[in-house]
């Protein structure tokens, strides 16, 4: 097992983002191969985690997918690499119950048994940060912190009291501390932090969060430290299920929508439709005239389109391309952003509308407040494009749109009953008709693989 590392928080917006980003670069600067991971449903991070490593990052979710892929992922994407740098979500134990550690960022690191770097923040603490990282340190035993970052420190002095208290408490010694506003600050908004548009401006402000970690971290002593880990680690089982269930079922051309305004899409998920053959091909509903040549199907994920509402409205051309596809009865998949893209009209937060592509029933508006957040599981009460009724997906739902003016036929129709981690009464969700179907779920593949090939033969 390679040495890997897991970058956890003690809450939201503790600096792990940061720190993680700036250690994946300063490790990259050596020469090694990182691998990035990001646990959770998270589109964005991921994105920075391909800069900061030069590698794509990968999602490893305990909620959505199994025990056994988190294996097969991780042990693939690490064939190459020399560490793994695996960011966590929210604080360590938060994940998808307030009982369990189900999905959380220590259930991942147990299922790995990746090592802990905890960043906590200092502000306001002396002796309290010791009973604060005894607490996490303590409160399950299979997640094993190893170290500690203190972040916004208020000076060295200040870092030598939160380590003597660390001590005299015997809890792991400060691995690291960072002065107060020592690490850039990212851009961000409601989703998390801002997409990195411009590479160049992206990887400068990755090389800044280097700096900044190789002034609070000794990234030799870290590195001696999970090399050390990673010695007394088992290997992980290795899992065939790819290669042994997944097979081919033709060379169809899949449009996936992929620009500004449209790029969430998990990496495995594209990597699993391609694994049954189809042949996928990106293009701009702002820039682009048409679809790709020999399009068999079309894949609309989320993003912003709300940002660029006023583009996708005068391409016209798209709009048009895409309502002519409609009609062929081959398969159209569209998620958040995609639905919206799909309406009639979408209004943006200044309440100005843009006439979209028009082929659902309804339009959409901008909220100033979160409609829906959190894991969603989902039955198809019929059959339709991801399989039969009764297959199961898991995925997860975070808009801050609502859908309006829904005018409900006999053609239209709502094809999932789905419930959140908690379980509770049912909803109905998504809008189907024939081979159109689109919601505001974004759901994993590899949490039934079997609706991705389902939605690959559709398009044989």
């Amino acid at each position: 097992m390679i040495p890997s590392l897991v970058i956890a928080g003690t809450h939201s917006g503790v600096g792990k983002t940061s720190v993680a980003l700036g250690l994946m670069a300063a490790l990259r600067r050596r020469g090694l191969r990182v691998q990035p991971f990001k646990v959770g449903p998270d589109y964005l991070d991921p994105l920075w985690h391909r800069i900061a490593a030069g590698r794509t990052s990968y999602n490893l979710d305990s909620w959505m997918t199994s025990l056994e892929y988190i294996h097969q992922l991780y042990e693939e994407k690490t064939a190459e690499a020399d560490i793994a740098i695996v960011e966590g979500v929210m604080g360590l134990f938060d994940g998808a119950l307030p009982t369990s550690s189900a999905g959380s960022t220590a259930e991942v690191s147990s299922i790995l048994d990746a090592p802990v770097l905890l960043v906590a923040s200092a502000r306001g603490v002396s002796r309290s940060f010791a009973a604060t990282i005894r607490g996490f340190s303590e409160f399950e035993k299979d997640c094993h912190v190893v170290g500690v970052l203190a972040n916004d420190c208020g000076s060295k002095h200040h870092a030598d009291i939160l380590d003597e208290a660390l001590a005299a408490a015997k809890l792991c010694g400060l691995t690291g501390w960072l002065p107060k506003g020592s690490l850039p600050e990212l851009p961000s908004r409601h989703l998390g932090l801002n997409a990195p548009q411009k590479a160049a401006d992206a990887a400068a402000i990755c090389n800044e969060l280097a700096d900044a970690v190789e002034q609070g971290l000794d990234i030799e002593a870290l590195l001696g430290m999970v090399r050390a880990e990673a010695s007394r680690s088992p290997s992980a089982p290795v899992i065939q299920e790819r290669a042994a269930n997944h097979h081919s079922t033709g060379d169809a051309t899949l449009a996936v929508a992929v620009d500004e305004a449209f790029f969430f899409y998990y990496a495995d998920n594209l990597e699993l439709l391609k694994s049954f053959g189809i042949k996928i091909v990106e293009f701009s509903p702002i820039r682009d005239r048409q679809l790709p040549p020999g399009t068999r199907g079309i894949y609309l994920g989320g993003g912003y389109p709300e940002q660029f509402a006023e583009q996708l409205s005068l391409n016209q051309a798209m709009t048009q391309a895409i309502r002519n596809f409609a009609d062929t009865q081959r398969p159209i998949y569209a998620e958040c952003g995609g639905l919206m893209y799909l309406s009639q009209a979408l209004s943006d937060q200044k309440g100005k509308s843009w006439l979209m592509v028009g082929v659902l029933p309804f339009s959409t508006r901008m909220l100033s407040r979160r409609k829906r957040l959190g894991y969603t599981e989902t039955r198809l009460q019929e059959q339709g494009i991801l399989g039969p009724t009764g297959t199961v997906l898991r995925g997860h739902e975070f808009h801050y749109s609502e859908i309006i003016d829904t005018p409900f036929s006999d053609e239209w129709h709502q094809p999932f009953e789905v419930t959140g981690a908690r379980g509770g009464e049912p909803r109905k969700a998504g809008f189907a008709r024939g081979n159109i179907l689109a919601s505001y779920i974004h759901q994993h593949f590899h949490s039934n693989p079997a609706a991705a090939r389902s939605f690959a033969r559709g398009m044989s």
